[in-house]
């Protein structure tokens, strides 16, 4: 196969497998009639498209890809072969599952870390009373009123919009919608319907607080998801003809980089202070918000940030009772028993099981990416020049380039003694065809 067939077949697994599986397919904005003929075509079985996933791979290194497409489509295909190979009944243990589909390999969080974390919001909400309780009025008093939900949102939206739409390039036509919705398991969705244009929507059960709305907006929106799919459409699919971005799928790694920088999106758009830019933002519409103590709290609450992982890890891989996992979540999240059976449903659904890896490590990986002192990245070595620059310089790359999460890890295991790492490479008992 030559380059264009070998993507093209990647666009049709990728649309194959979202009619065993709906949903897997989050955003296709390529040939309409490869869609068409996926419809129309009888359903193939998962096996088939499993052997299809591997023979692809296979073909990859003499279709004259380079480097960096290569790299892109190799792994995406392992993990389209790992979700085949699920929906026709292998069974995969979760934390290779997990390493299929993005190039991670997870192992439960330290409970002295949660201690640690607890600590520090004993020291920032002193009082009577448990510090669930504590942390519960603090919250309360942080809520968004319902019927002012839509209008906080909107103006969130334009204040970012303000902030990184220059700094991002941004085409003039792009638009975000947002509508509000109810009973999902999850608190913000954005859909990308092409054109430089999204749908978000935001989930009202999720009970919005003033100091968590800027972060679900810049994830959802600006710099984040909307701002990511406008950057690829523009840049690498339409003035570079990478075919291969215009198919977005669930559960593969292209997730993990973009759930990892719409998570440090209000990092990257504000960074410190921005729990007063929040409230001079929410104060011009008369809400009152301690932006220093919401941005302490938060920083303090990153400290759990693995909790959510364990019970991931506790439910599929140690077969723990659902009763378990939400008194797990209760313990160190301090969340009432609603919000951690939701949570545990969305850790329950077949789609979205091995998801929660992707805020997790995610933000993790990107976080430690970012972060690194201007100059001191040595590049990929595939020619997409991921090193070096100002922080704001090295989220613009992240959003243009087709990277995946081993290219992040060798770059930072390069800053390290002993070079680059190779854990996790090879997915035992994921990938039937080695290359």
């Amino acid at each position: 196969m030559d380059a264009d067939e070998v993507v093209r077949e990647y666009q049709l697994l990728g649309l194959r497998l979202d009619r065993l599986s709906p949903g897997l397919v989050d955003a296709f904005t390529g040939d309409r009639s490869l869609r068409a003929r996926v419809d129309d075509e009888p359903r193939w079985h998962p096996a088939a498209l499993a052997d299809r996933a591997g023979l692809l791979r296979r073909e990859l290194a003499g279709a004259g890809l380079p480097g960096v497409r290569e790299r892109f489509l190799d792994a995406h295909l392992t993990a389209l072969e790992c979700t085949a190979r699920k929906l026709a009944g292998v069974r995969v243990p979760f934390v290779a599952e997990v390493r299929a589909y993005f190039q991670v390999d997870i192992r439960p969080g330290e409970p002295d870390d949660y201690r640690r974390a607890h600590a520090a919001l004993e020291d920032l909400l002193p009082g009577d009373g448990p510090l669930r309780r504590r942390l519960a009025d603090h919250r309360e008093h942080d809520q968004v009123p319902p019927r002012r939900l839509a209008e906080c949102v909107h103006a969130l939206s334009d204040a970012l919009r303000e902030r990184v739409r220059g700094r991002c390039g941004l085409p003039a036509e792009e638009e975000v919608r947002y509508r509000v919705v109810a009973d999902q398991p999850w608190s913000g969705f954005n859909r990308y319907l092409g054109g430089f244009r999204s749908l978000v929507a935001v989930n009202a059960d999720a009970g919005h607080r003033m100091s968590t709305l800027p972060h679900l907006v810049a994830h959802e929106s600006y710099p984040g998801h909307h701002t990511e799919h406008c950057r690829k459409d523009a840049g690498l699919v339409a003035a570079r003809g990478h075919a291969e971005q215009s198919i977005f799928l669930i559960n593969t790694p292209q997730c993990l980089l973009a759930e990892g920088l719409a998570e440090l999106g209000l990092h990257a758009a504000v960074g410190p202070g921005w729990g007063r830019w929040t409230e001079e933002v929410l104060g011009a519409r008369g809400l009152r918000l301690d932006g220093e103590l919401a941005e302490r709290v938060d920083d303090a609450v990153a400290g759990l940030l693995t909790v959510r992982q364990d019970a991931a890890l506790m439910l599929h891989d140690r077969r723990a009772h659902p009763d378990d996992v939400v008194a797990f979540l209760r313990r160190w999240l301090l969340v009432p028993e609603e919000r951690a059976r939701r949570m545990v449903r969305f850790l329950a659904d077949p789609l979205w099981r091995a998801y929660t890896t992707t805020y997790v490590e995610g933000a993790r990986l990107v976080r430690a990416w970012l972060d690194r002192e201007p100059g001191s990245g040595t590049g990929s070595g595939t020619g997409s020049g991921t090193g070096g620059g100002t922080l704001s310089d090295r989220y613009l790359r992240l959003l243009d380039e087709p990277l995946v999460p081993r290219t992040l890890q060798e770059d930072l295991a390069r800053e390290l003694p002993g070079g680059p790492t190779t854990a996790g490479d090879h997915p035992d008992g994921i990938r039937p065809h080695p290359r």
